[in-house]
């Protein structure tokens, strides 16, 4: 076995349900090479009946008529040509519609598998490199499976097939045209051992190349803006160029392969001709027969050649199926609870939880927070002290270092995933939209809602009014990321979803931050309508929009500093009392 094979092996164990297609189509592309090898079997049978007339192989069959003779290798040549292009068709059909259904599974596993990865791995990866994964990985993949596959079954039936007709003819010819083989086998392993890491980091450096497009695509905004094109530009030219050159380094090793194995052939067709001619000559072999040693030769050794080209193509796949199923078998670490969540209250208890990111300073320590059912509770500090962080781990995107997490007396580690993210509606600070209509955009909170439902989630957060001035009203498309909308267009869109969605435990994190004054006084206006029946929790740093929450806790580095109504808060003189001057200008008054 070559080195590859071990990824070759977890590809195949990964397309196990679709075993009896590969052997349907590994049989098909067989039946089409030993009918295409057949032709050059017909020319030295032509060639015996001209030279041997009635004394020729095929008269040994019944047919003694030199005339009959010819006639009967035309039909049987009709009848090879049109099952080799039958067979030829039916494993095109099924190797390219394997390599298609291989391709559309494999997309739909890996992302179905990065949707279950706990939050705390997307940290460590880039956009950029899981897209090329899913794009540029997979279609590799399917580029081997529609190509490389059939040529090395061709490759493989050639070789042995031409084999065992030459050793029937003479041994001693055979030999000699075999001779080459071992060399160009071992040429190829050897070839595909040194290619392998090069075209592992081709695909890493393709990824390296998405990264920065994703992230220059998505941030082209702020590169106008600090008029930082050509510093972009450079950056790509230089991470391009670092793609090239390890293209360069595959390309140099992979163009060599072919002049090489060129030459090997050579030898062996040039000893075939030499050496079965001269048993010609001697009337060891028949004419006819040299013919077929002669054309069998060349249709043994030229197709070698292409071995070059698909163990490339087989090497690149392998890169790629390395990367693609290493992602696949990545191990959801956050295991998933087992209590379904029913007839929910919403009391929201965090105990003495503590909390650090990998390889950061403690981000929570030994916060103890009690929300009661129903209530409006407020979560406010400076940037930096956990507000975010708290959200993030009621969610269970993280779990704590120490200390629980309890939704109605239950801990949200034992709670299933999708019953916990079910009984929480978050609205965060950074808006997710999707280019489609504003309709389905609001009626992402529940898919199952009316129109009627859609429209009033809209009204309640403030909405109704600026989705009725648009081209099609709630029928209008709003591009991709709701760029075609103003930032608290998109921010009121975000609140009317999470309305919609009607959950039991309603998050507002930075809720308010995009939009302006008018918009803000009106959601405040709404806000009793918005948290009414449920728990709402409030991130804010406009502390306005909190001013009538049942309950505010105030952070400061990951620890609850003081807690209280807002007129508490404001007569105890300590940070919410410095925060709310700051914001209504007290501080610049004294």
């Amino acid at each position: 076995m070559v080195r590859g094979d071990a990824p070759l092996r977890r590809l195949i164990k990964h397309m196990g349900s679709h075993r009896k297609t590969v052997w349907l189509a590994s049989t098909c592309s067989v039946v089409n090479r030993l009918f295409d090898l057949a032709p050059p079997v017909l020319i030295g049978a032509a060639v015996d009946v001209v030279v041997r007339g009635e004394g020729s192989v095929i008269s040994s069959i019944g047919i003694v008529d030199v005339h009959h003779q010819l006639w009967f290798l035309a039909a049987i040549t009709f009848l090879i040509w049109g099952f080799e292009s039958l067979f030829q068709y039916l494993y095109g059909v099924l190797w390219r519609n394997l390599a298609q259904t291989v391709q559309h599974e494999l997309r739909l596993d890996v992302y179905g598998h990065i949707q279950n990865l706990e939050m705390g791995w997307f940290l460590e990866q880039s956009k950029g490199n899981l897209m090329a994964i899913m794009n540029d990985d997979v279609n590799q993949l399917e580029r081997f499976l529609d190509e490389g596959a059939t040529d090395l079954l061709h490759v493989a039936t050639t070789v042995i097939v031409i084999s065992t007709l030459f050793f029937i003819i003479d041994w001693r010819v055979a030999l000699f045209s075999i001779a080459p083989i071992p060399l160009i086998l071992w040429g190829s392993f050897r070839f595909q051992s040194r290619i392998a890491p090069r075209y592992a980091d081709v695909r890493l450096k393709a990824g390296n190349i998405g990264t920065l497009l994703e992230n220059n695509l998505t941030g082209i905004t702020t590169i106008k803006s600090f008029t930082g094109e050509d510093k972009e530009f450079e950056r790509l030219r230089i991470t391009s160029e670092d793609y090239c050159e390890s293209n360069r380094s595959a390309i140099k090793l992979s163009a060599s392969f072919v002049p090489l194995i060129r030459m090997a052939i050579l030898i062996g067709f040039t000893a075939t001709l030499i050496f079965g001619g001269e048993l010609t000559l001697n009337g060891t072999i028949e004419v006819g027969e040299f013919s077929i040693l002669v054309f069998m030769t060349q249709r043994l050794l030229w197709p070698l050649t292409r071995l070059g080209a698909t163990f490339d193509l087989y090497q690149r796949a392998m890169a790629s199926t390395n990367r693609v199923l290493d992602l696949l078998e990545t191990e959801v670490s956050m295991k998933d609870g087992d209590k379904t969540l029913v007839d929910v209250d919403g009391k929201v208890n965090v105990q003495s939880v503590s909390f650090a990111y990998p390889e950061r300073d403690s981000t929570l320590e030994e916060v103890n927070l009690e929300i009661p059912a129903g209530k409006t509770v407020a979560i406010v500090g400076p940037t930096g002290s956990g507000k975010t962080t708290l959200v993030r781990l009621l969610l269970r995107f993280y779990d704590p270092n120490n200390g629980s997490i309890q939704i109605d007396g239950i801990d949200v580690r034992e709670i299933k995933l999708s019953s916990l993210r079910k009984s929480i509606a978050l609205v965060s600070q950074r808006v997710t939209l999707f280019p489609e209509s504003v309709k389905e955009n609001i009626r992402y909170g529940n898919l199952d809602a009316t129109d009627e439902e859609i429209e009033n989630a809209a009204s309640i957060a403030e909405a109704i009014e600026f989705i009725n001035t648009l081209p099609n009203g709630f029928d209008t498309k709003i591009g991709e990321g709701g760029y075609k909308l103003s930032g608290g267009q998109r921010q009121r869109l975000s609140i009317a979803r999470a309305v919609l969605k009607d959950a039991p435990i309603l998050i507002l994190d930075e809720a308010t931050s995009s939009v302006d004054n008018e918009t803000e006084a009106a959601l405040q206006r709404s806000l009793a309508q918005i948290s009414e029946g449920r728990t709402t929790l409030i991130i804010a740093h406009r502390l306005s929009t909190i001013r009538n929450a049942d309950n505010i806790f105030v952070l400061e580095n990951g620890k609850v500093i003081e807690s209280g109504t807002h007129d508490d808060l404001v007569l105890k003189d300590k940070m919410y009392k410095r925060l709310w001057d700051v914001q209504t200008g007290m501080q610049d008054k004294k």
